[in-house]
């Protein structure tokens, strides 16, 4: 039996985040956007909240909500602003949700509890100056020093990169042999840590309001029990972490489209052309049925993911067409709300040329849409096939996720 129905927990938990996102975050967004920095008090407001912890575990320091809520959340903050999304992506997606997944108990206490809680901010430090899609090309190594490791490297396009506390880092153990990806391992790295340095870029096309950057480690000398996983397996953490980062860019680029389909038809009713509002013109309303059927199908494509990823479910294939079809169909919405809009849409006077310009990363991040429709076409071949994970996500009980620390 299927049913779409959403709980009231569900329900508040959206609201919540859309009552912040729209009273404390959109009305300086242009702002910053504009100052090209983030608004210092977005971390620490989404950390009172609970927003950073909203589906960990409460024995973890989160809300205890499930895989559900991240994605309305996720929705409901790219609606005002990407750049909140963004935060949620990295934080959330990719490092938090990897600990959970692959974390031991120790680990979890050291780093999850205080991410959830948000203590502390996290991000993750896969993308090299000239590795990307090819994950293989990376050069950033990790030599065995007794009971430490000794990392070397230099991540690119890292969000929160001058903001995180802690860094999910993957650094080669051993060079690659017949199997490029062989060899790679994860890592728990701090910014206390020697030897580690970070800076902003800047001149960004979207995204403005946020923080991205770079990581540099030299001779960071990292404690062994930091290793995520067993040495040689940060491919595939990589990868599954990149399943949980992909769900929460669904999710937000939805929100991205019906933020285009609100602002649209807001105007196309405001607007009057040739005598009458130009929402009545038949071409304006093409545009705006697109806008809404783009909506309706990304958000049954994200929700479908989060439903399996509460039944403890591989979503490989799911989340990447989620993503692929989210992103790219953001763009589109945000590029026909500015035809809607006209020459104002070309102005930063209206949101819409702001929903352009943040849209267009998603397409190139944690996957292009040109590797997305490799791996479909592959899954459609018969010629791809998800291998064994040693761990996978845990799916979501109320119960368990709703269990205070003793």
């Amino acid at each position: 039996m299927l049913d779409f129905s959403l709980t009231e927990e569900q329900l508040i938990a959206a609201q919540m985040v859309k009552d912040f996102a729209e009273k404390e975050v959109y009305p300086t967004i242009k702002e910053y956007d504009r100052r090209q920095t983030m608004n210092p008090a977005v971390l620490p407001r989404m950390a009172e909240l609970g927003i950073l912890g909203i589906n960990i575990p409460m024995r973890y320091g989160g809300q205890g909500f499930d895989y559900v809520t991240l994605g309305l959340v996720c929705e409901e903050l790219e609606r005002v602003d990407s750049t909140l999304r963004v935060v949620m992506s990295v934080h959330m997606g990719l490092n938090s949700m990897g600990l959970l997944q692959w974390g031991s108990e120790a680990q979890k206490q050291e780093f999850l509890v205080p991410q959830a809680q948000g203590e502390r901010y996290a991000a993750f430090c896969l993308t090299e100056p000239g590795a990307g899609s090819d994950v293989a090309a990376m050069t950033s190594t990790a030599r065995r020093d007794g009971d430490d490791y000794i990392l070397n490297g230099e991540k690119m396009w890292i969000s929160l990169a001058t903001k995180a506390h802690h860094f999910l880092w993957f650094a080669r153990t051993s060079p690659a042999g017949k199997d490029p990806h062989a060899g790679i391992s994860a890592f728990m790295v701090t910014r206390e840590m020697a030897g580690l340095t970070s800076g902003d870029i800047h001149g960004k096309l979207g995204v403005r309001a946020g923080s991205t950057g770079w990581v540099h480690c030299h001779d960071v000398r990292v404690p062994a029990a930091n290793r995520i996983g067993q040495e040689g397996e940060g491919f595939r953490i990589a990868m599954s972490c990149l399943d949980n980062g992909r769900y929460t860019v669904a999710a937000g680029a939805t929100g991205l489209i019906r933020a285009s389909l609100e602002a649209s038809l807001k105007y196309a009713q405001e607007r009057q052309t040739f005598g009458r509002p130009i929402a009545r013109h038949q071409l304006i309303q093409q545009k705006l049925a697109y806008m809404q059927q783009w909506y309706d199908c990304a958000r049954l494509l994200y929700l479908r993911v989060g439903w399996l990823k509460n039944e403890g479910q591989r979503n490989t294939r799911e989340v990447s067409m989620a993503k692929w079809y989210a992103t790219d169909m953001s763009f589109q919405a945000a590029n026909e709300a500015i035809q809607v809009h006209g020459a104002y849409g070309f102005s930063d006077e209206y949101d819409v040329e702001r929903y352009l310009r943040n849209s267009r990363g998603a397409i190139i991040y944690e996957g292009t849409s040109e590797i997305h429709q490799l791996m479909q076409a592959g899954y459609a071949l018969g010629l791809r096939q998800d291998g064994e994970l040693r761990c996978e996500l845990p799916a979501y009980d109320a119960d368990l996720w709703q269990e205070l620390p003793d």
